[in-house]
């Protein structure tokens, strides 16, 4: 009989560990130049995490914004122009936000991609125009710095 130690040495262990360091990327939006985007970008072998929050001048550093929304996404293997996700933690505000997000991201790295937002795109009160233009800032953005990643 196999001892413990032996069991360990024998299996192969995969760490699930950054490929490399953790990015933080803040940028103004292109119509709203007073809301700063913060995204924190964290690529891994199998998969990405990604957190987004917004800031404006008049945001004091004692009051916390909620956490937001939590979205999984992942390619989907039967069709490769679709994605699959699903809602780990919800927030009114920001689900469908942090769900879009999720699902490019997972379409364009092809990995399964974790996505933490609390950007309400209502409470900014924007436009549709500057709303659409707002997201592929931030698409475009973390897209960049992943392929420079890779």
């Amino acid at each position: 009989m196999a001892t413990t130690s032996e069991v360990l040495s024998a299996l192969q262990f995969e760490t699930a560990s950054p490929f490399f360091k953790p990015m933080e990327l803040s940028f103004p939006l292109p119509k709203t130049p007073h809301t700063i985007v913060h995204v924190h970008l964290t690529p891994m072998k199998t998969s990405t995490m990604v957190f987004l929050s917004t800031t404006t001048p008049g945001d004091s550093g004692s009051t916390m914004k909620p956490m937001g929304s939590f979205v999984y996404a992942m390619p989907d293997r039967t069709n490769p122009k679709s994605t699959i996700s699903t809602v780990l933690c919800n927030s009114p505000g920001s689900i469908d936000y942090a769900t879009r997000t999720a699902k490019v991201l997972a379409l364009r790295t092809k990995l399964p991609v974790y996505v933490g937002c609390n950007i309400d795109p209502v409470a900014t009160g924007t436009t549709v125009e500057e709303e659409m233009e707002g997201f592929a800032k931030i698409i475009d953005a973390i897209m960049k710095r992943w392929e420079e990643g890779r």
